[in-house]
């Protein structure tokens, strides 16, 4: 597919934008190629408010053209544009985010409320583009004009884009993850310091859950794939890791499955957008990495790092990888898949993108 771009910016709003996956999606749309920021929405608390003032737990961060905008209502009368990323908490999203499709605006959600949804697309760009055909039947079954895309949860993101590859060339048979999560996954102000400094906890509420069910939607897994998921929170400011076990339908050699993950650069609809890395997966022959300290910036965050590439007795295949769970797992994917959904409207996107509310 030839680099296309759209003539001209087309502007997007922001919803939920004072967490801190919503402030790094604001940065990451202050010089965009593409969008340009329109409306800051938060909570009807934050309403007025400078972004600056009411930013939590990385405002310092903020650049002052972003921290001097006042923010507004998470309302499709004050927020409309046609393109409207969400960092909405899962509550808040379930109720505003179809008020937005409604009114005609491509939703790109951070929230776990819609993942599962049959007629909803869960999208990494480099894996599954093809989902976004989804969108005709969630239009046509709420009779909307608009409609909601949805990232994966921060870990099935940056495992199930190591996976993709080996997926598409050897087909998962059976797959074990253990995650190491970050501290800034629990969001602002997250775990008490008390419970995490200096511990390890190994439960995350509803997480093994979301990372089996959303790898299968992801990946397209068969029926029969076995997964198993083991969480744990550590004491890492950000940055997920997870130890992944996996056997395959065929068996596969280690320099095979590292030639494949090194080589690999996805589907061809992601190739060229502008968030995105041109390689989305570095292996590293190092006997100790990947590490956060080391790693978590690869790409701009958004390029995944595996390492300890090996054979496993009883599977067959392990490796490490971790991921920037800000980034590749929340803020840059949800930038990614805005473009690839901009994309897919191809020449004449500014006419296709209603520039008004639907009524």
């Amino acid at each position: 597919m030839p680099h296309w771009s759209p003539e001209g910016r087309i502007r997007v709003s922001l919803l939920g934008a004072t967490g801190l996956v919503g402030q790094e999606i604001a940065r990451r749309l202050l010089d965009h190629p593409w969008f340009e920021l329109g409306a800051i929405a938060a909570s009807a608390g934050s309403t007025g408010l400078r972004y600056g003032e009411a930013a939590r737990g990385g405002a310092d961060g903020l650049p002052s053209a972003l921290a001097d905008r006042r923010l507004v209502r998470c309302d499709p009368d004050e927020a409309w544009a046609p393109i409207v990323l969400s960092a909405l908490d899962t509550a808040a999203a379930r109720e505003i985010e179809p008020q937005f499709a409604e009114a005609g605006a491509l939703v790109i959600s951070n929230a776990s409320a819609f993942r599962m949804e049959p007629d909803v697309p869960l999208i990494v760009p480099e894996v599954n583009p093809e989902d976004l055909s989804l969108l005709a039947t969630q239009r046509a079954t709420h009779g909307w004009s608009g409609g909601i895309v949805c990232n994966p949860n921060c870990v099935a993101a940056i495992v199930g884009l190591a996976l993709a590859p080996l997926h598409q060339r050897w087909g998962l048979r059976a797959l074990s993850v253990t995650t190491l999560q970050s501290a800034s996954g629990a969001g602002y102000p997250g775990v008490s310091a008390l419970d995490l400094l200096g511990n390890v906890v190994p439960h995350i509420e509803g997480e093994e859950e979301k990372i089996t069910a959303e790898l299968e939607k992801l990946l397209r897994l068969p029926d029969q794939t076995r997964i198993g998921a083991q969480v744990h929170r550590v004491p890492v400011p950000s940055g997920h890791m997870a130890s992944v076990i996996l056997e395959c339908a065929e068996k596969i050699r280690l320099e095979e499955a590292e030639e494949c993950l090194r080589n690999w650069t996805g589907a061809p609809e992601a190739r060229g957008l502008p968030a995105l890395p041109q390689h989305p997966i570095f292996v590293s022959c190092a006997s100790d990495r990947p590490q956060p300290r080391l790693d978590l910036w690869a790409g701009d965050g958004m390029t995944v790092t595996v390492g300890r590439l090996r054979r496993d007795p009883v599977l067959g295949l392990r490796f490490v990888v971790l991921g920037h769970n800000l980034v590749r797992g929340a803020a840059g994917a949800a930038v990614a898949n805005a473009e690839l959904v901009v994309r897919g409207q191809g020449p004449g996107v500014r006419e296709r993108l209603s520039l008004t509310p639907a009524h």
